[in-house]
């Protein structure tokens, strides 16, 4: 008996210093200026735009040329400290100037227009192939480092968004995401930035997306991708882990019908994780009739399913979307209008908002902050893009170009109870 009693008597310290010692081994800071999402309006942010000059190895440029471009939203780039001549030419006969992401000061200044209009901070968007062996310490790494630098600069929350697009069906999995998370732990200190410590936290824990999960057009089977051991990583792993994880996932994820894949394993990855974000872009409109009471009561049924799976939700909200000119070269025969989902001057982005927030939604996910792409940019932007013969623009709805910076900034004073909610626009 005595020599029982002694042996668990030894075994409890030798438990304690392996607790203790697991514990510090965590590389994450507890320190955060953004402990919960709770009450924070947040964008996404790609990151990816390129420029001729711009010392990038791009040979693609964001802005394309007259006879084909990627982009329908043209930025205004008045303000920025470095910008680069385009092909196309402005309505006034000069040559129309670009940016480039990998300027620090472009990435400055992005930042800077967060803290003026009192936009939270942002997600930044991590592809895949940004996360392979030969990639990850390169260009997207510099911008997320200047990223870093400025959310501490100008206090704005900042958290990674690992976006699965550029994973293959040829038999990848996750793996490189789990070294590439180390990796950014280790050498970029995501969540231990030097200065203000502003790394976006959520029940305690800093917060790491994982997008892509659940959309039938993706090649990988999300069964065959080591998707749980990733979230397992994330959340457990005594020196990386103790992570929040989102998913973003589509907008039918709860019903597995329309824009997803109708495989319940979607539900039993969405269970392992903390919370979720649907995809909205492109699946509402003003332009079909009573589409914001379908949103409304997809927001609620989803919020309803949530509570009752401990499961925290983030609502999407977007301004507009546009893919005229990209559909011409990659879907000839279903050519897309220019601003196919049209803005009305803000009217719709306000809708989505407020519905959200009367649907008693804590926080948003604003898709996004600069991706002109899909004209779903929320920085500034012009109402006199270039002219091209081969091209086309869309506009402002000859709105200011800061219009939905200062729509962003006012839902997140409505969320944090400094105005309150009301379905008609706010005019400055």
């Amino acid at each position: 008996m005595q020599r029982q009693l002694t042996g668990i008597l030894l075994s409890i310290p030798f438990a304690i210093v392996i607790f203790v010692h697991c514990q510090a081994q965590i590389r994450h800071n507890s320190e955060t200026l953004f402990p919960t999402y709770n009450g924070l309006v947040m964008a996404g942010y790609q990151g990816w735009f390129r420029a001729a000059g711009d010392g990038s190895t791009s040979k693609r440029y964001a802005y394309g040329d007259e006879t084909q471009s990627s982009i329908d939203l043209w930025p205004d780039v008045n303000e920025y400290q470095k910008t680069y001549e385009t092909p196309f030419t402005m309505p006034d006969g000069t040559k129309a100037r670009f940016f480039s992401s990998l300027d620090k000061s472009t990435i400055d200044l992005h930042f800077k227009w967060m803290q003026e209009y009192g936009i939270d901070g942002v997600f930044m968007q991590r592809f895949f192939n940004d996360t392979r062996k030969d990639r990850r310490d390169k260009e997207s790494a510099v911008i997320l480092q200047n990223a870093l630098e400025a959310a501490s600069k100008y206090k704005r929350a900042i958290a990674v968004m690992y976006d699965l697009s550029g994973l293959s069906a040829s038999g990848e999995d996750c793996s490189s995401i789990i070294e590439d998370w180390k990796f950014l732990v280790d050498k970029i200190k995501v969540t231990n930035q030097i200065g203000v410590k502003t790394y976006l936290h959520h029940r305690g824990k800093p917060v790491v997306v994982i997008w892509g999960l659940g959309f039938p057009d993706r090649p990988y089977d999300i069964r065959n991708i080591g998707v749980e051991r990733l979230i397992n990583f994330l959340k457990y792993d005594p020196v990386y882990g103790n992570c929040t994880v989102m998913l973003g996932v589509p907008t039918s994820w709860r019903e597995l019908n329309g824009d997803c894949v109708h495989d319940p394993y979607l539900h039993d990855l969405i269970l392992q994780a903390d919370m979720i974000l649907p995809w909205t872009v492109q699946r509402y409109s003003p332009l079909l009739h009573n589409d914001m009471d379908r949103f409304r009561d997809a927001t609620i049924a989803d919020m309803q399913w949530c509570r009752e799976h401990h499961i925290d939700y983030v609502p999407c909200v977007y301004p507009g979307f546009s893919w005229h000119n990209l559909s011409v070269h990659a879907f000839p025969d279903d050519v897309k209008p220019v601003a196919s989902i049209p803005r009305q001057g803000g009217r719709f982005y306000w809708q989505l908002i407020t519905t959200a927030l009367k649907s008693g939604a804590p926080m948003l996910y604003v898709a996004m902050f600069d991706e002109v792409n899909e004209g779903t940019a929320i920085f500034k932007a012009g109402n006199n893009p270039p002219q091209a013969k081969m091209t086309a623009f869309m506009n402002m709805d000859n709105k200011p170009s800061d219009l939905y910076l200062w729509l962003t900034g006012q839902a997140s004073k409505i969320l944090k109870g400094e105005e309150p909610l009301s379905f008609k626009m706010p005019e400055r």
